[in-house]
């Protein structure tokens, strides 16, 4: 069993870009040589910024990965710098 795990990164243009992967390291290579999602391919050179604690299965890390991308950039930062759980 691997586990998945939600991931905060943030763009050159500031923008942050919240996704899940297995293998967060990886998956922003990914990005970063424009490869992936529409919007990392658009924005490039993105940074990690977080990473979850493991999800048990994919379907977990997909369901907080929808209710983080529905924050809003200041309770995003709360969790990124540990002030939101």
């Amino acid at each position: 069993m691997h586990y998945w795990y939600l991931y905060i990164t943030l763009s050159k243009a500031g923008h942050y870009y919240v996704g899940i992967s297995p293998n967060p390291l990886q998956r922003i290579d990914k990005h970063n040589s424009g490869l992936g999602a529409k919007m990392a391919i658009d924005q490039g050179g993105f940074e990690l910024v977080y990473v979850s604690d493991p999800f048990k299965d994919k379907s977990s890390a997909r369901k907080r990965e929808i209710q983080v991308k529905g924050w809003t950039r200041s309770k995003k930062e709360k969790l990124i710098t540990g002030e939101w759980e």
